[in-house]
């Protein structure tokens, strides 16, 4: 009997831990929410919006220690040698029309063994969008997923209930290293119970309606802006209102569609005066970038004391900054070099992922036999244990420095301190 995508791996299940561990300290806070109201009674297939490239996946592997089986763009499976490691980290195919009808054709046979892993109760993952993209807004849905779940269901959708599952993972940023993220486990929609309540006999708008209600839920899990002309100068209000407040991630999106409503009801209740704001917006966003201020600093009432507490904390730190510079350059400067080559900078994060899994940790082994040979233990443990977080530290560092130089920036920017004043967020919205 062939061997299925979802069955055991003795090196699959050795290797994954590993890689969890690092996609989690790839992010500062890393958060879920949701988990606990998913569907135990049922097969779960999941719709997940599509903005940070491998990244993505990576998040929602880490997660939970649950088996997955994700699906991804066919096109990447050509090469046989490359399919074969996909297979092995549990990616199927999925082609589409762009990729040729002849590629298309294979898709049958990925939809039967997609099929068959969600009749085993394993997780399948899908990213319904079909290509990623570094917004807060959604793609038009393909129908890969519907396609699968209708499927399921017709198989076997009388012995248990298959579920959509609408998710949404979102960034504190797209681009840097260690920022956020936050997974959000929406309200599961029940395909089997929509196909029996529903009068529609005809396929295709059976699954038209259900990738509206998938796009509808997906949208209200994270912060979603619609795509149009004005989506720059929302998303950058609603990033000045909310940066800086506590509390967690879940909250923070909570507040951020709060916002987002407020501003869409204004351009609703008053268009002139809001073109006439996000015009104004605009601008000094583009003066906030060329000036390289962070929004961060933006949201401090008194941002010179607060880059004086940045550069205490930085000088305290600057021994340890150094060291960990010199020991992990093997990881920073190959990492560096291939960013400088990326047409899509997204890529960027993925790219960090991959060089420090494969680099960082011979590294951290050869400092710690080194250590151990020539120190006394208790000393050698306490080099091996910097070591281990030597790379946080650079990216963290780093991070601190960008932000205490933004602050004292935005403390001696006094025209660009009134445009922002001048501007009257807190009072609009």
């Amino acid at each position: 009997m062939a061997r299925k995508i979802q069955d055991n791996s003795f090196l699959y299940s050795i290797l994954r831990p590993y890689v969890d561990m690092h996609a989690r300290h790839s992010y500062r806070r890393f958060e879920v929410h949701g988990e606990d109201a998913l569907p135990k009674d049922g097969s779960l297939i999941f719709g997940i919006n599509h903005s940070n490239t491998l990244m993505d996946a990576l998040v929602i592997l880490a997660t939970s220690n649950h088996k997955k089986v994700f699906m991804a763009r066919g096109d990447i499976f050509k090469n046989p040698t490359v399919a074969k490691i996909l297979n092995f980290l549990r990616i199927l195919p999925l082609f589409r029309i762009r990729n040729g009808i002849a590629a298309v054709r294979n898709n049958s046979e990925t939809i039967d063994r997609a099929v068959d892993v969600v009749h085993d109760r394993v997780g399948l993952y899908l990213f319904p969008e079909g290509q990623h993209r570094t917004k807060h807004s959604l793609l038009r849905l393909s129908k890969g997923i519907f396609h699968i779940a209708m499927d399921a269901n017709m198989q076997f959708g009388k012995e248990k209930p298959v579920y959509i599952v609408p998710t949404a993972i979102e960034y504190g940023d797209y681009f840097r290293f260690r920022t956020t993220v936050l997974v959000n486990y929406g309200n599961a929609i029940n395909v089997t119970d929509f196909i029996q309540n529903s009068t529609e006999e005809n396929e295709a708008v059976l699954m038209n309606q259900l990738k509206e209600q998938l796009f509808d839920r997906i949208s209200e899990l994270f912060t979603f802006i619609p795509d149009d002309e004005d989506y720059d100068a929302i998303w950058e209000i609603v990033k000045m209102k909310n940066e800086k407040r506590v509390g967690g991630l879940y909250r923070k999106m909570l507040r951020n569609r709060a916002t987002v409503e407020k501003v869409l009801q204004y351009r609703k209740d008053h268009p002139e005066e809001a073109q006439q704001l996000f015009e104004k917006v605009n601008r000094f966003s583009d003066n906030r970038r060329q000036n390289r201020i962070s929004v961060t600093s933006t949201a401090k009432k008194r941002p010179f004391l607060n880059a004086l507490w940045k550069m205490l904390v930085m000088a305290a730190g600057l021994p340890y900054f150094v060291a960990s510079t010199l020991a992990t350059a093997l990881v920073w400067l190959p990492n560096f070099l291939i960013k400088r080559k990326l047409k899509d900078p997204a890529f960027g994060n993925t790219v960090t992922f991959c060089v420090r899994l494969l680099i960082f940790p011979p590294i951290v082994i050869a400092g710690a036999i080194v250590s151990f040979c020539m120190l006394p233990w208790y000393w050698a443990l306490c080099s091996s244990v910097l070591l281990v977080f030597a790379h946080n530290m650079f990216i963290d560092y780093r991070e601190l420095s960008r932000r205490c130089l933004s602050d004292f920036r935005w403390s001696f920017k006094r025209k660009l301190r009134k445009e922002y004043n001048d501007l009257q967020l807190n009072k609009l919205f």
